[in-house]
C-alpha cells in the first residue's frame, strides 16, 4: 500500500510541531469536539420525556399520534445507524460526523418551527437519523484515534456526553417547563436549545483530523502519520502507522467490505452476530423505557405530575454518576467483568422492583420511594457497567475494513430494539403494571448467559493485535 499524499489534515499539527502541545490536551480536545455527538443523542432522545406532554396538547394527539413521536425517531435512528456505518467506511469518519452535525442542526430547526404534526414527525426522522450515525461513527472515531492503553476511557466519553445530555434535557425541561408551562409553545424552547451543541459540532469537527486507520485504509499513509505525530510521540507514531498499514496489506481488495462479505466470511459473520447480541441485549435491559417514560413510571408509583417531573431529574442524575464510574474504571477493569456485573445487577434490580411494585399495596407510603431508590439503583448499575461498555467493545471488536458497516448492523439491531420496547412498554405497563420487570429479568438471565459464554476480552490490545486474534480463533472454530 503506497502512500498518495504528504498533505497533513486541517488541524493536525505538523509531527515536528507536536511536541509542543500535550498529546492528553489533544485527544482530549478531540474527544470533546466528537462527543457533541453523543450529548445531542441524549439531549434529543430525553428532551421528549417532559416535552411530550406539552406536544399532546398543543397539537390534540391521541395516544397512537403520541407514540409516533418518540417512534419517528428511533426509526430514523436504525436507518441512520447501518447508513452511516456505510457512510463512514466510504467517505471516512470525519465526513460523517460533518453530515451528522447538519442533520442535528435541520432536524432541531425543523422541529422548533413545525407548524402542524406531519412536519414535527418528519424532523423528529432527521433528528433520529443524526442520532442513529452518532451511535455509530463517533465511538469508532474516537476508538481509531485513542491509543490502546486510554482507549477505554475516551470511547466511554462519548456515552458520559450521552447521559449528560438526556440529564440537560431532564433538568431543563423541568426549568423551562416551570417558568414557561402556561405558553403554549413551551416545547419549542425545550427542543431549541439542541442547536447550540449542533452548531458547535458543525464548527468544531471542521478543524478535527480524520481517523488514522480510515486514511491508512485508503492508502493515505503520510496523512495518517501526521495524524499519529499529533496525538503520539514520533516513533510510537511511526511504529503504530507499520502495524496499521501492515494489517490494511494483509487485507487485499477494496478499502471498504460489503454486508454479503462479511456474512459470507466465517469469522466475520461471528464477530456481527457477537455484536448483534451484545447490543440487542443491552436494550432489553428495559434501560430507554425508564429513560422515556421514567416521568410516567414515577406517576404510577404514586407520585403527583409536577412531583414526578422533578424527581425524573434523578434518573439523570444517576446515569452521569454511573457513567462517570464506569469512564474512570474504564482501563483498569476488564470489559468482561464490567459487562457481567453488569447484567447481573440490572437483573437483580428488576426482579426487587417487580416485587415491590406487585406485593407492596398502592396506598402504602413507602411504596412510591421505594420504587424511586431501586429504579435509580438500576440506572447507576445499567449506565455504570452495561452503557459505556457497549460502545467501547463495539468500537473494538469489528476489523478495519468493515468497522463502519459493522458498527451500523449493530446499532440497526439496537435501535430496532429500542423502538419495538419503546412501542410495547406502555401496554405491557397497562396489563402487567410493574410484573413488567419481571420479564426484563428473565431477559438478564439469558444475556449473562450470552456474555459469560461468548464475550472475548478485548483490553490492553491495540485494534490491529485484536483483528488478528479474532481472525486466528474465529476462522478455526468453523
Amino acid at each position: 500500500m503506497t502512500s498518495s499524499t504528504t498533505k497533513t489534515q486541517p488541524g493536525t499539527p505538523p509531527g515536528g510541531q507536536a511536541n509542543k502541545m500535550s498529546f492528553a490536551r489533544r485527544l482530549t480536545w478531540i474527544t470533546a469536539i466528537a462527543t457533541l455527538g453523543g450529548l445531542l443523542f441524549g439531549y434529543d432522545t430525553g428532551v421528549t420525556n417532559g416535552a411530550l406532554s406539552f406536544m399532546v396538547d398543543y397539537f390534540g394527539l391521541d395516544p397512537l399520534q403520541t407514540g409516533l413521536i418518540t417512534f419517528t425517531l428511533l426509526i430514523g435512528a436504525a436507518i441512520g445507524a447501518v447508513g452511516s456505518g456505510s457512510i463512514a467506511d466510504r467517505l471516512g469518519r470525519k465526513r460523517s460526523i460533518l453530515i451528522m452535525a447538519v442533520l442535528f442542526v435541520v432536524g432541531t430547526l425543523g422541529c422548533v418551527f413545525a407548524p402542524e404534526l406531519g412536519v414535527l414527525l418528519f424532523a423528529r426522522f432527521v433528528l433520529g437519523l443524526a442520532v442513529g450515525a452518532s451511535s455509530t461513527v463517533v465511538p469508532v472515531y474516537l476508538a481509531e484515534v485513542a491509543p490502546p492503553e486510554r482507549r477505554g476511557s475516551l470511547v466511554s466519553r462519548n456515552e458520559l456526553m450521552l447521559v449528560i445530555g438526556q440529564f440537560l434535557a431532564f433538568l431543563l425541561n423541568a426549568i423551562i417547563g416551570n417558568i414557561w408551562g402556561s405558553n403554549d409553545h413551551v416545547w419549542r424552547y425545550m427542543l431549541a436549545v439542541a442547536v447550540i451543541p449542533a452548531l458547535m459540532l458543525v464548527f468544531g469537527m471542521l478543524r478535527m483530523p480524520e481517523s488514522p486507520r480510515w486514511l491508512i485504509s485508503q492508502g493515505r499513509v503520510d496523512e495518517a502519520r501526521a495524524v499519529l505525530e499529533s496525538v503520539r510521540p514520533l516513533e510510537t507514531a511511526r511504529l503504530e502507522t507499520e502495524a496499521i498499514t501492515t494489517i490494511a496489506e494483509e487485507s487485499p481488495g477494496r478499502a471498504d467490505v460489503s454486508l454479503r462479505e462479511i456474512f459470507a466470511t466465517a469469522w466475520l459473520r461471528r464477530l456481527m452476530f457477537l455484536g448483534l447480541g451484545v447490543a440487542c441485549f443491552q436494550q432489553l435491559t428495559g434501560v430507554n423505557s425508564v429513560m422515556y417514560y421514567g416521568t410516567q413510571i414515577l406517576e404510577q408509583a404514586g407520585f403527583e405530575r409536577n412531583a414526578a417531573l422533578m424527581f425524573n431529574v434523578l434518573n439523570g442524575v444517576m446515569a452521569v454518576v454511573g457513567v462517570t464510574f464506569a469512564m474512570l474504571m474504564m482501563n483498569r477493569i476488564r470489559r468482561r467483568v464490567f459487562m457481567l456485573t453488569g447484567y447481573i445487577g440490572v437483573t437483580v434490580a428488576h426482579v426487587l422492583i417487580g416485587c415491590v411494585g406487585m406485593l407492596l399495596p398502592e396506598d402504602n407510603t413507602v411504596r412510591p420511594w421505594l420504587l424511586t431508590v431501586l429504579i435509580l439503583a438500576f440506572i447507576l448499575v445499567m449506565q455504570g457497567c452495561l452503557g459505556p461498555t457497549l460502545f467501547v467493545i463495539l468500537a473494538e471488536i469489528f476489523p478495519l475494513k468493515a468497522r463502519g458497516i459493522m458498527m451500523g448492523v449493530a446499532f440497526l439491531g439496537l435501535w430496532v430494539m429500542n423502538s419495538i420496547i419503546a412501542l410495547v412498554f406502555p401496554p405491557l405497563v397497562a396489563t402487567f403494571e410493574f410484573g413488567t420487570f419481571w420479564l426484563f429479568a428473565i431477559i438478564g438471565v439469558i444475556a449473562v448467559t450470552f456474555v459469560a459464554k461468548f464475550l472475548p476480552e478485548t483490553r490492553d490490545m491495540s485494534l490491529e493485535q485484536l483483528e488478528e486474534s479474532f481472525k486466528s480463533r474465529f476462522s478455526k472454530a468453523h
